[in-house]
């Protein structure tokens, strides 16, 4: 770019900095972009944009890395490297990276659908709410056969906060946090799906979820686990989970008793049964501990008969809705009751 014969850009190698004259661009795109910012972001916008191109025109040397010498090659591949960290920084610093996932995975998916002939639909649920009140899980919709019965529904959690969430070592009365577990059984239920599946990249996973499934993995009744790399482009495993989900949505079939639902509440109960047999522990201390006792028999009085309710509720319908597998899991209702047993028991 040229200003009346002159270079508009000109580099200080003392201060090793870029210095731009003043300097106007007529481009439809830019203008609507920056038009719609505030005025105290345009500045900072501006550099990032500057920073993104001079990253992307830096890639395109990527190819003409090989055709160099030996010598010039440990160079270029130091070149290389520092390249990538600046992309991955960029990237993992981003506050936009959740939806440019959820764009990257819902295109692999409806390329993948093309590949193999089949007539499945990947659809982004943007910011719209399900099934649930105010509830945005289910960040992917797969239409089975472009059925809109026929659902897989997808959340993609390039986080790693997100723990697996295992039912057997929930704690219902601490704070909520989102899980593998929850996260499945929400989407499934927000969207009203046959079959829920989580995706998380491989440098944005808790190790809780690395040491159980480090590629693909199941959890029973609940839904598929599926580890990416989206830095190397690798998306392979998530075509694999979708499979295997697509089968189970096509192939399942309605049954009296839902074995896998009726041995995850039984291992709740065993669960909750142990916790009561821990008072013993606490009878044997200090009488100090009498309120913590009496928080313990509330808690497991309560838990006794949430769980029974729901039993009940399984054994009479021979299964559960995808909201009350929901309900049960979270133990919203039982929490909130406790919450007003406990002050009382702390004002004694």
């Amino acid at each position: 770019m040229k200003e009346s014969g002159k270079d508009l850009i000109k580099i200080n190698q003392q201060l090793k900095r870029v210095e731009i004259k003043e300097f106007e661009i007529e481009n439809q795109i830019v203008f609507n972009y920056f038009d719609n910012l505030p005025a105290n972001e345009r500045d900072d916008k501006l550099l990032k944009a500057i920073y993104i191109g001079v990253l992307a025109l830096m890639e395109d040397r990527i190819s003409a890395f090989l055709a160099k010498t030996n010598n010039e090659l440990g160079t270029e591949l130091e070149s290389l490297k520092m390249i990538f960290e600046m992309k991955k920084e960029l990237f993992y610093k981003s506050t936009i990276k959740g939806s440019l996932a959820e764009e990257d995975i819902a295109e692999y998916l409806n390329n993948f659908f093309i590949e193999k002939r089949i007539k499945d639909r990947a659809f982004l649920t943007g910011n719209t709410s399900g099934n649930l009140p105010r509830n945005k899980t289910g960040d992917i919709i797969c239409e089975v056969n472009s059925l809109p019965d026929l659902r897989i529904a997808i959340e993609c959690k390039f986080d790693k906060s997100i723990r697996l969430g295992d039912i057997e070592t929930k704690e219902i009365f601490t704070r909520k946090t989102d899980t593998a577990w929850s996260q499945l059984l929400e989407a499934q239920a927000n969207r009203d799906a046959k079959v829920s599946l989580i995706v998380f990249d491989i440098s944005l996973v808790d190790n809780s979820i690395l040491k159980v499934f480090d590629n693909v993995g199941y959890i029973h009744g609940v839904g598929f686990v599926a580890i990416i790399d989206s830095q190397k482009g690798n998306y392979s495993n998530l075509a694999i989970a979708y499979m295997l989900a697509r089968d189970i949505a096509v192939n399942a079939k309605v049954i009296d008793i839902d074995k896998d639902v009726l041995a995850m509440m039984v291992n709740r109960i065993i669960k909750d049964i142990n916790e009561i047999l821990s008072i013993k522990t606490l009878v044997t201390q200090n009488i100090d501990n009498n309120k913590a006792i009496l928080k313990q028999l509330e808690k497991s009085v309560l838990l006794m008969e949430f769980n029974q309710e729901y039993l009940k509720r399984f054994l009479s319908q021979g299964t559960l809705t995808k909201k009350d597998l929901m309900d049960f899991y979270m133990g919203e209702d039982i929490k909130d009751r406790f919450k007003v047993i406990e002050k009382d028991i702390d004002q004694l």
